[in-house]
């Protein structure tokens, strides 16, 4: 009896958390968004052509991640997913599993600002959002992903899909209470030559990079060349743009990316890839003046890569 009565406490008690007292409060992200709506935010926006999968047992990771691959066409089987991000042992999906899922998948995912208005930018966008939400208590959470499909704004309604239910509206409030519970953790799921609306440099710099190590070195490339098109002074992903053409075979576009990154930067390790590759191509005066301009970086600035820059440079300077 006495455990009994403790579930049915429970019950209610996340039962009028949901209810009642969410309507007496309104939570501060959905308070700003009703209060002053951002004039260049469409006020309603739903992409009813996002697929659904309803989910099985405890599988609403596998779920939620198959609606958004199925969005950019990738293939989507909630089985198969299940068996790549569904931990028995935590009844679910840990956020890391939900992430390299995608990218093993094809897909770069990025984490998007904790911001419900985020949320509605990228749905506005065109982009199906990954979101976890915490159904329970803090002290009983009950752990739940969906996928972010719609809102509006006047109607103080936004629209997921949602476990078995194709079209689950609730309001931003209730939303937004289960979406902070859940740690605001909200993800878009895209092809490597599109970006987020919202993501911030740093974020999409991470996202690359995780997809670098899932994804065939072309693809990785394509991250890349996307994420530089933003953000074109972006140190690491110039690197990894060099990186990844060599490796997909690309040695032109590879020396033509580490030039790039050396000169905008002065990188001791663009210098050294690019003195590398120019000593590959038979360009033994053009890699003994890359090489030199590392080993003068290194002196001056990065002394970790100087052993490497003086190796490199002797390398140049061989007689064949």
């Amino acid at each position: 009896m006495i455990a009994r009565l403790a579930t049915a406490l429970s019950a209610a008690a996340a039962a009028l958390l949901l209810s009642g007292c969410a309507a007496l409060f309104t939570p501060p992200q959905t308070a700003a968004l009703q209060a002053s709506p951002p004039p260049d935010l469409p006020a309603r926006a739903e992409r009813t052509e996002v697929p659904f999968f309803p989910q099985t047992r405890d599988h609403c990771g596998p779920a939620a991640l198959a609606t958004a691959l199925a969005d950019i066409g990738l293939p989507a089987d909630p089985d198969r997913l299940a068996d790549a991000v569904f931990l028995p042992s935590r009844n679910g999906s840990l956020q890391l599993e939900m992430l390299g899922g995608a990218r093993r998948q094809g897909a770069v995912a990025t984490r998007l600002p904790r911001e419900l208005q985020a949320v509605l930018r990228e749905v506005a966008a065109g982009h199906a959002v990954v979101v976890l939400q915490n159904l329970g208590l803090e002290l009983i959470p009950r752990w739940h992903y969906a996928v972010v499909v719609g809102y509006d704004i006047a109607a103080h309604e936004i629209i997921l899909r949602s476990g078995t239910t194709q079209r689950e509206t609730l309001p931003l409030r209730t939303f937004e209470y289960t979406w902070a519970r859940g740690g605001r953790w909200a993800v878009a799921v895209l092809p490597p030559d599109r970006l987020p609306a919202t993501a911030t440099e740093a974020d999409a710099q991470d996202a690359a990079i995780g997809f670098e190590r899932a994804a065939p070195p072309a693809r990785a490339a394509l991250a890349y060349r996307t994420l530089l098109a933003r953000w074109p002074d972006n140190l690491l992903a110039g690197i990894g743009l060099g990186n990844t053409l060599n490796a997909a075979g690309d040695a032109t576009g590879a020396r033509a990316a580490f030039e790039t990154v050396a000169n905008r930067h002065d990188s001791a390790v663009a210098w050294i890839n690019l003195a590398r590759l120019r000593l590959d191509a038979g360009d033994r005066v053009g890699a003994q003046a890359a090489a030199e301009r590392a080993v003068k970086r290194t002196e001056a600035a990065e002394p970790a890569w100087r052993d490497a820059a003086r190796a490199t440079r002797a390398a140049t300077e061989e007689q064949h």
